[in-house]
């Protein structure tokens, strides 16, 4: 594990498992993914920014589990689904989508469809 990320994940060790199942399906599902660990998020990029990792506020406090990650990423459409906490169009065909996942059964096949579009969208950008 990268000192960055355990850095990243010091004050919410508990959700360490989460993103650590995240990077791995990541990591084997899309190819050329690079991994760069700032203060706020962790980022996925292929040719560009495709997805990322925070602790972004996307519910009220008390609404939020313990034990969670946010994952970001970027469609050319709104994706609809009750799973999405929050939807943006920051430019013209450029949705921002963030997903609060608590449980490693949420890193299932519908998340990772919606991550392997983002990486596709982002590579043709």
């Amino acid at each position: 594990m990268d000192a960055d990320i355990l850095l990243f994940f010091e004050k919410h060790m508990d959700s360490l498992p989460l993103y650590e199942k995240l990077e791995e399906r990541i990591s084997s599902e899309i190819e050329n993914v690079r991994i760069k660990t700032q203060k706020s998020q962790i980022s996925f990029y292929n040719r560009r920014l495709f997805g990322c990792v925070s602790f972004m506020r996307v519910r009220k406090k008390k609404e939020c589990p313990e034990r969670y990650i946010v994952v970001t990423f970027g469609l050319g459409h709104k994706e609809e689904s009750p799973r999405i906490d929050i939807a943006t169009e920051p430019y013209p065909n450029r949705w921002t989508h963030h997903v609060l996942i608590s449980r490693l059964d949420e890193i299932d096949e519908e998340l990772m469809g919606w991550l392997k579009e983002a990486a596709r969208f982002s590579s043709v950008k």
